[in-house]
């Protein structure tokens, strides 16, 4: 039933334009940027002794880019995805190319919004699920103007500014 809604997303041209929950961005991947990896791993609990050097690079881009031609960044806008550690001003890796599974999170695009959901996918039925009990599922009909327009691979947090 709602098939062919993963493969075609756009805005209808009656969609009023108005400030968007993601604030989605190209990525660009025509650069690299190697930054220095510690291999070793980090301790999250006794101290261990410190690396003199470091001699392996990450490269973001390769690590976090699978399909560079149909992904996107996206900057998380409220609270609906909280519980699942995704909160608002983190920036998401969405990937246009894969195919949605039921219980992956997902950027979709419902009557002119963008939202940042699970998706529940049912027999006949899809549900967007927040994972904040502040918001209620969304359950799609028809009547919808609605697709799945991107899985979400990543989520990259800004740590310093968090405060408890």
């Amino acid at each position: 039933m709602f098939r062919f809604l993963y493969y075609f997303c756009g805005m209808r041209k009656t969609d009023k334009k108005k400030e968007p929950n993601i604030q989605l961005f190209a990525a660009d991947i025509a650069t690299e940027l190697p930054l220095p990896l510690v291999d070793s791993g980090i301790s999250a609990g006794f101290p261990s002794p410190a690396q003199d050097y470091i001699d392996l690079s990450l490269d973001l881009n390769k690590e976090l880019i699978s399909n560079p031609s149909s992904t996107f960044f996206g900057r998380v806008r409220g609270e609906s995805m909280k519980d699942a550690g995704i909160l608002d001003g983190d920036i998401l890796v969405i990937d246009k190319s894969l195919e949605p599974q039921d219980g992956d999170t997902a950027v979709c695009f419902i009557d002119g919004e963008f939202l940042l959901k699970y998706i529940r996918i049912e027999k006949d039925e899809i549900f967007l699920v927040p994972a904040n009990p502040d918001f209620q599922p969304i359950r799609v009909t028809e009547e919808n103007n609605f697709c799945i327009w991107g899985v979400v691979t990543y989520s990259i947090k800004d740590h310093k500014h968090r405060r408890h």
